[in-house]
C-alpha cells in the first residue's frame, strides 16, 4: 500500500476469525511493528480491516501466499 509519502508492507501473521482481530506485521519507513486490528465483515462476507487515520480498508482476500 502507498499512504501518498511511503509504502506500507502488511504480514499478515494470524488471523482469529472467533475473536474477530488479525495480527499484522507493518513494514513502514524501515521499521517493522506488529499490531492487532478489528476485522470486520462487508456486504458480501468478505473479511477486511482498516488502516490508518483516513481508516482505508484493506481486504484479507487480497493477500497472497508466499512460500519458499
Amino acid at each position: 500500500m502507498f499512504d501518498g509519502e511511503n509504502d506500507i508492507i502488511f504480514n499478515i501473521l494470524d488471523v482469529n476469525t472467533e475473536k474477530m482481530v488479525i495480527t499484522i506485521a507493518v513494514t513502514r519507513m524501515g521499521k517493522i511493528f506488529v499490531t492487532e486490528y478489528d476485522l470486520k465483515l462487508d456486504k458480501e462476507n468478505n473479511l477486511y480491516f482498516q488502516y490508518g487515520v483516513e481508516f482505508t480498508k484493506i481486504n484479507v482476500e487480497d493477500f497472497e501466499t508466499i512460500s519458499d
